[in-house]
């Protein structure tokens, strides 16, 4: 099974830029669709981004629409969040989750996560 490692949050002023990174292991990370989460202290986990699993078809929500690029190399076996333009509300913890279908569906549906990365945005 796949097991996933995120890396590349931090500190970044507001107007600032930062990318995420999401590690598999495994030899199946290609046929896993990837999507990013993000959780703040006492909220729900809400979804952010997804990619299917050959990188040809990409959503995201409102919030992070026209600011944040998710994409993947599945040569290098990792996804990545791209973060512009970054604004306080994005302070959360930042997960990559994997599934084996593609589609906007809630965090109860994942069962393959990364530990998290905290990104903190500073006004």
């Amino acid at each position: 099974q796949v097991r996933l490692v995120e890396s590349g949050g931090g500190l970044v002023q507001a107007g600032g830029s930062l990318r995420l990174s999401c590690v598999a292991s495994g030899s199946t990370f290609n046929t896993y669709a990837v999507a990013w989460f993000r959780q703040s202290p006492g909220k729900d986990r809400d979804l952010v981004a997804g990619i299917n699993y050959s990188g040809t078809a990409t959503y995201y929500t409102d919030f992070v629409r026209g600011r944040f690029t998710i994409s993947r190399d599945n040569a290098k076996r990792t996804a990545y969040l791209q973060m512009n333009n970054v604004e306080p509300e994005d302070t959360a913890i930042y997960y990559c989750a994997a599934h084996d279908n593609y589609g906007q569906m809630p965090a109860r549906t994942y069962s393959i996560w990364g530990q998290g990365t905290w990104v903190t945005v500073s006004s």
